[in-house]
């Protein structure tokens, strides 16, 4: 087996740079400071089923998953793990592996130490370690395993698995105060309180600083822009972004978006993921696409080529720009696994597919390379525009496979340069 992956953390920023460059390392993933916002997800499979969980994590680390969760709450799941990595290496997918643990993390690194040498990063939540006197000595326990193994660590942090401990203390005191805060502003303490004492004491137990990550999770956006705000003025720890329960379809992609955006503009964070409850029959890697166009949006990452498409109107044929700006992301997303190896930069080209000649060749010019389709009553002709200067016209029924053809030669044209080049 090869060696386990290793995550490196730098200490944050006060404010993270916007222009961060996209620096891939061979076997290891350097995560705050100046490195890009990387992103996580998580499996959904059962751990203790190797083949199906290993898939599943390659087809997140294809989507652009850069380190993948893996629930392991049993000693078979414990066991299973460095089979789990096995497969991956064999497949030729060297994503990070993150254990996530609760109640009995401290059992499970003790007792199956080739599955604690195994994974990139443990997850801690502190509201989950234990209780009263055994609280400290089971937190102690996962600790010195990440010391022992030189493994980075999540001390992450859920409101709806508070140390209950810690809570009724800090509303004691709270009602202590000439002028009591309300039940929200001493749950946010709570949680920050929670997560950097965490921290402190990990670090007091021999644990780097700069392999401390940490995350106050909620549910609601306007909370977890607070939190994270106040979090990020009090201690310098890299920080993992993310609502901890943010539904499904739309509402759970806009609520991710609308949290994470003002973060990441703010220069707060440093992983995000996107907890998205998938929709019968979906993906698991829709939840890292949302992520990935998150950050491309903010102009933060690139990880795929974008598409600009109009949204329709009454000049529009009703579904021929529809089905071909379709057809063009999936073959784009398609392409990306190998693209991204094979043509470096890439993932930086802008595609237009517009619907009619209002703002089609427009929009078209300032793509790399774009495609204006007739609108309703327009001549059946369609202006390709490539780095700004019309090149051809389409016509016929096959406008959709030339302009793919057409693409891919433009990319093979543009990016093989790198690749002619270094060799």
């Amino acid at each position: 087996m090869d060696e386990p992956i290793a995550i490196t953390v730098a200490r944050a920023q006060a404010r993270r740079s916007r222009q961060a460059k996209v620096a891939w390392g061979n076997r290891c993933v350097t995560v705050g400071g100046d490195a890009p916002v990387r992103v996580q997800s998580m499996t959904n499979t059962d751990t203790v089923d190797v083949i199906g969980t290993a898939i599943q994590v390659k087809e997140l680390a294809l989507a652009g998953s850069e380190m993948v969760r893996l629930t392991v709450n049993t000693p078979e799941a414990a066991q299973a793990v460095p089979f789990i990595r096995e497969q991956l290496d064999r497949m030729g997918v060297d994503v990070p592996l993150i254990g996530d643990f609760h109640y009995n993390g401290h059992r499970l690194l003790t007792d199956y130490p080739d599955c604690a040498q195994t994974l990139s990063k443990y997850r801690i939540n502190p509201g989950n370690v234990g209780k009263g006197d055994k609280r400290d000595k089971q937190f102690a326990l996962m600790i010195e395993a990440a010391v022992r193994w030189n493994k980075a660590v999540r001390i992450g942090v859920n409101w709806g698995s508070l140390d209950q401990e810690l809570l009724a203390h800090l509303m004691d005191e709270n009602s202590r105060r000439a002028a009591p805060w309300g039940a929200k502003p001493v749950m946010y303490e709570a949680l920050i309180s929670s997560a950097i004492d965490s921290a402190q004491q990990a670090v007091d137990l021999g644990l780097n600083p700069n392999q401390i990550m940490l995350s106050c999770k909620v549910s609601g956006v306007q909370d977890l822009i607070s939190v994270y705000r106040e979090l990020s003025k009090r201690c310098d720890y890299a920080l993992h972004l993310g609502l901890t329960e943010a539904g499904m379809g739309t509402k759970g992609a806009v609520a991710s978006a609308a949290a994470l955006s003002v973060l990441l503009q703010e220069g707060i964070g440093d992983t995000i993921r996107v907890s998205l409850t998938p929709q019968p029959g979906e993906s698991r890697t829709q939840e890292v696409v949302i992520a990935t166009e998150i950050l491309q949006s903010l102009e933060l990452r690139s990880f795929v080529p974008s598409v600009t498409a109009c949204p329709g109107c009454g000049r529009t044929t009703s579904t021929t720009f529809q089905e071909l700006t379709q057809k063009i992301e999936g073959f784009l997303r398609a392409q990306m696994p190998v693209w991204r190896n094979k043509y470096p930069g890439v993932e930086t080209m802008k595609v237009a597919v517009m619907g009619c000649i209002v703002n089609g060749p427009g929009e078209s010019k300032q793509a790399d390379i774009g495609i204006s389709l007739p609108g309703t009553g327009e001549a059946p002709a369609a202006p390709v525009y490539i780095d700004g200067e019309k090149a051809m016209t389409l016509r016929g029924e096959s406008i959709a496979e030339e302009f793919q053809v057409i693409v891919e030669n433009y990319v093979e044209r543009r990016f093989g340069v790198h690749v002619a080049a270094k060799a």
